[in-house]
């Protein structure tokens, strides 16, 4: 039991850690979107992840090198196989369209309205991991996923007595439903060696992106932001995304998911302040009620007891 929980801390942990590195994400990539082009964006910001790992790769070979010599014994991570192929091209096409669509939808909103509607990748995420893959679903999670239904709701309407919704919002959605699927790719192969599903995603989905990018015309205005959207790309997609599949190999799909819930909310600290932008009275009722469903999505008690 001991052992179970130690790891179960673990995985909450790097949870968190993964999150912490992602939020700087949607502020500095809304900063960098005045120079780079959303789908360059998006592909490089996956480059950047590849590129920024490889010398973990490096560092890792040459320790188990050393290792070898020295006739200690190691313990190498799995690697991919034929098996997990059809998860890993999903994985990676997924991992194409999701940073395009959030990118788009960040010029059509604030960002620290993007920020929290990231959140609905909890509520994609649990559903089709329920749906598809048949993962366990807790009765907390449940009351969770309907506050942050509710939250991005609320958040996704321009005029909510017109009942307009916003472009911008439904483009992170979007992206939210496609991170959903590819959060739960991931995991179906998450206990094979989480760097080389880094710099898988790295460098065909940053490639992929890239071409398109280029093929419909979009071109770089200012040599030094292609360097700026790497370090990003290293930090908040290849770091972040390391430890997140540590994190789901340890505590699952769904609830890595809802640890990582508390991203957007760094996120929406760091770009209310990078911004200056006065949020309505809405963004606080939604802030509110994304909050409540992030902690409810975080526990793992059902939220009524059997039996009384």
């Amino acid at each position: 039991m001991e052992d179970k929980n130690k790891t179960r801390r673990s995985g909450i942990l790097l949870a968190l850690l993964a999150a912490a590195l992602y939020a700087v994400s949607s502020p500095l990539s809304k900063l960098l979107l005045t120079y780079v082009p959303s789908t360059l964006m998006a592909g490089l910001l996956y480059i950047g992840a590849g590129i920024g790992m490889l010398p973990v790769a490096l560092i890792r070979r040459v320790r188990g090198t050393a290792h070898g010599k020295a006739g200690a014994p190691s313990r190498p991570e799995a690697r991919l196989t034929r098996r997990e192929l059809p998860y890993t091209v999903a994985m990676i096409l997924l991992d194409i369209a999701a940073p395009i669509c959030l990118l788009v939808g960040l010029r059509s909103t604030t960002a620290a309205n993007a920020a929290l509607l990231n959140n609905f990748e909890i509520v994609a995420t649990a559903l089709i991991a329920l749906l598809l893959f048949r993962e366990k679903i807790s009765s907390r999670l449940w009351a969770g996923i309907l506050f942050v239904t509710l939250s991005c709701g609320l958040l996704s309407f321009e005029d909510v007595s017109g009942l307009q919704f916003s472009a911008g919002s439904l483009f992170i959605l979007l992206a939210c439903v496609c991170w959903g699927f590819e959060n739960n790719c991931t995991r179906k192969i998450s206990s094979k060696d989480p760097l080389q599903i880094v710099l898988l995603k790295g460098i065909f989905s940053g490639a992929g992106s890239v071409v398109i990018g280029l093929s419909v015309g979009e071109r770089i205005t200012a040599l030094w932001s292609v360097f700026a959207v790497l370090g990003v790309g290293l930090v908040a997609y290849g770091l972040s995304i390391f430890f997140y599949v540590y994190a789901q190999r340890l505590i699952g799909a769904a609830r890595c998911s809802a640890y990582y819930a508390v991203a957007p909310f760094i996120s929406t600290l760091l770009s209310l302040v990078i911004f200056r932008e006065k949020p309505p009275t809405t963004y606080f009722v939604a802030l509110a009620l994304m909050a409540l469903g992030a902690w409810l999505s975080s526990q793992d008690k059902p939220l009524f007891a059997r039996g009384k």
